[in-house]
C-alpha cells in the first residue's frame, strides 16, 4: 500500500488527513471518510462511525502505524468506500508523509562518501566512516511534503539537495540485529536532506554535528510505500531534477552499510518508535556537491 498524507479544507478549517495513494488510478483516498462509510454500512451511527474512523486514522500518520498490523489489515477495509472518499491526484495539497517524533539520517553510500570528500575535502574519506555508520539527529519541526515551498535561509548561497531513502519504522524497538532489523521498517519513502554547504563547512569544525546547515528543511514524500510491494531496496533506481532538468541518475547500490546494518546500529542504546525516519544516506550522485 502507498500511505501519504493532504490537506483538506473543513468548517473547522484545513485539516491534515492520510489516505491511500492509487497512482495507477490518479486518485488518493480519504481513509478516515472511506472507513466511516464502510462501519455505516454495516449499521454504526453516522456520528459513531466518524469518532472511529478519525481515531484509527488520524492527523499523525506515527500514530497511526504504532497501531501495529491491524492498521495495514483496517486500511484494506476502508478500501471497499474507495470511490466514495477519492479525490484526483491533480487535485490535493500534499504534506510530508510522515509526522516521524524522530528524524535521523545515515551515511552508508561509498559512492556519495567517495564524491564528497574529494569534491569538498579534497582528500580521501577519513578511516571512521569504514568503521561504523555515521549519522545526524534532525528536528522535526521543518519538514516539508511535495510541491510545498520551502522558505530560502538567507544565511547561505551554497544550497544544495540530497536524495536520499527515508527508512520509516513501523514497530519499537532496542538493541536490534541486522535480521531483525528488516521486520522493524513500516516502508520507505523519498527523503530530500537540504544542505546549505557554506554553513556546513563553519559547523564541521565545532564537533557538534549538523545545526543550521540541515535543520532549515526535510523533504519527505510525497507518500510511503509498504515493505510488501517491495521486492528489494537495493537496486532502485533514482532521477533528480531542478526545474524540470535532470541533474542526475543513480541507484541504490554500493552499500558500505546495509539498511538493515544501519537500522540495527542506530537502535544500539535508543530505542526505535513507529514513525521514526531513518535517512539512508545521500545516493551515489544524489546530491549537487558531487556533480
Amino acid at each position: 500500500m502507498k500511505l501519504g498524507r493532504i490537506v483538506v479544507s473543513t468548517p473547522d478549517g484545513e485539516q491534515l488527513r492520510t489516505v491511500a495513494v492509487e497512482p495507477e488510478n490518479d486518485r488518493v483516498i480519504d481513509l478516515a471518510r472511506a472507513y466511516a462509510l464502510v462501519l455505516q454500512r454495516r449499521g454504526a451511527t453516522a456520528e459513531r462511525a466518524r469518532e472511529l474512523a478519525l481515531s484509527t486514522f488520524p492527523a499523525s500518520l506515527s500514530n497511526a502505524i504504532s497501531i501495529g498490523d491491524a492498521f495495514l489489515d483496517i486500511a484494506h477495509d476502508a478500501l471497499a468506500a474507495a470511490d466514495d472518499a477519492s479525490t484526483a491526484i491533480a487535485d490535493v495539497q500534499w504534506r510530508a508523509a510522515i509526522d516521524p517524533p524522530v528524524i535521523r539520517d545515515g551515511l552508508t553510500f561509498g559512492t556519495h562518501i567517495e564524491n564528497y570528500f574529494k569534491n569538498v575535502a579534497k582528500t580521501k574519506p577519513v578511516r571512521a566512516v569504514y568503521e561504523r555508520p555515521g549519522y545526524f539527529k534532525g528536528t522535526t519541526s521543518t519538514v516539508f511534503g511535495h510541491d510545498q515551498v520551502v522558505p530560502y535561509p538567507n544565511i547561505s548561497e551554497k544550497l544544495d539537495y540530497e536524495l536520499e531513502i527515508g527508512y520509516i519504522m513501523g514497530k519499537p524497538g532496542r538493541n536490534l540485529t541486522p535480521d531483525d532489523a528488516m521486520d522493524h521498517i513500516f516502508g520507505i519513502t523519498i527523503f530530500n536532506d537540504w544542505s546549505l554547504r557554506d554553513v556546513q563547512a563553519l559547523e564541521g569544525p565545532i564537533g557538534m554535528g549538523a545545526q543550521h546547515s540541515k535543520d532549515f528543511a526535510y523533504g519527505i514524500g510525497p507518500w510511503i510505500t509498504t515493505m510488501d510491494e517491495i521486492d528489494s531496496i537495493e537496486g532502485l533506481k533514482g532521477q533528480v531534477r531542478v526545474n524540470g532538468e535532470v541533474r542526475s541518475d543513480t541507484c541504490v547500490e554500493n552499500f558500505v552499510y546495509t539498511p538493515e546494518e544501519l537500522v540495527a546500529y542506530i537502535s544500539i542504546f535508543n530505542g526505535l518508535q513507529p514513525g521514526d525516519l531513518i535517512g539512508s544516506g545521500t545516493m551515489g550522485f544524489g546530491g549537487g556537491v558531487e556533480i
